[in-house]
């Protein structure tokens, strides 16, 4: 891979739609867009780690050099620290499942979307992937409620889930979804297995690896599993299966509890 730099480099836009927190990219689908760079369907897994909150509706560079993570960098920051806003790498997936005890049953899953925190207090009802005031079409409405019980004052081991349909808006041209849209699938399922509405979050760094692409149209899951929290750090697995059971993809994430 070539350096790119400066006037050279590549952009990448988020859309204004594509929001999580209000005014600020959904972290999933941002880091996505910018994987893309270094994967695909099938292809390793990429480690992004967000730096900044991602900037909506404006050209950002992607900075390449040799031996170096992908940089995605906003020219029009006005703070020189908040220039850099997210890093990419290919990594190895951990050896354990980002969701232990396999895959959840659709009817399962949707019978837990009733459960859905969200429902009741949500702190970002406008986010792409988990919003609920998001029409269909319009946003994922990933409505992940509890199927597994956690343990302990954190709820550690704590499993949540969803189902998924893609909307035909989603079609990427072959009949499936796209990368992108598959990492902001598997973007806030994990976070709801922590107390979002009592202790808002937003993504860190998120790793993924898709290997193969949700159909558009298809009934699919989503579940999301709280794995530790240590601080304000939270981390958890996602993972996203068809309606057989069969796993599509899956995330490893690190989120970061806003200070009260």
């Amino acid at each position: 891979m070539h350096a790119t730099t400066g006037n050279d480099a590549p952009t990448i836009t988020i859309p204004t739609t594509h929001n999580g927190p209000d005014g600020s990219g959904n972290g999933g689908y941002s880091a996505g867009l910018l994987a893309a760079r270094l994967t695909a369907v099938g292809g390793p897994a990429v480690q992004v780690t967000l730096r900044v909150p991602p900037p909506l509706g404006r050209p950002l560079a992607v900075e390449e050099e040799d031996g170096a993570p992908v940089r995605l960098v906003d020219p029009e920051a006005a703070d020189a620290k908040a220039r850099l806003v997210a890093e990419a790498e290919t990594v190895t997936v951990p050896d354990t499942p980002a969701v232990p005890g396999g895959p959840v049953d659709p009817a399962a899953a949707r019978e837990a979307e009733g459960r859905y925190a969200g429902l009741d207090r949500h702190p970002f009802p406008r986010c792409y992937s988990c919003g609920t005031e998001r029409a269909e079409g319009e946003g994922l409405r990933l409505f992940a409620g509890q199927v597994r019980a956690g343990h302990g004052p954190d709820g550690t081991g704590n499993t949540v889930a969803c189902t998924w349909t893609p909307h035909p808006s989603l079609d990427d041209g072959t009949g499936a979804v796209g990368l992108p849209d598959v990492w902001a699938a598997l973007d806030c399922p994990g976070g709801w297995s922590s107390d979002v509405a009592g202790r808002p979050a937003v993504l860190g760094r998120i790793t993924v690896q898709v290997l193969s692409a949700p159909r558009i149209g298809r009934t699919h899951v989503v579940a999301g599993h709280l794995d530790s929290v240590d601080g304000r750090k939270i981390r958890t697995g996602s993972a996203l299966y068809d309606a057989d059971g069969l796993l599509l993809g899956q995330a490893w994430a690190t989120w970061i509890a806003l200070r009260g």
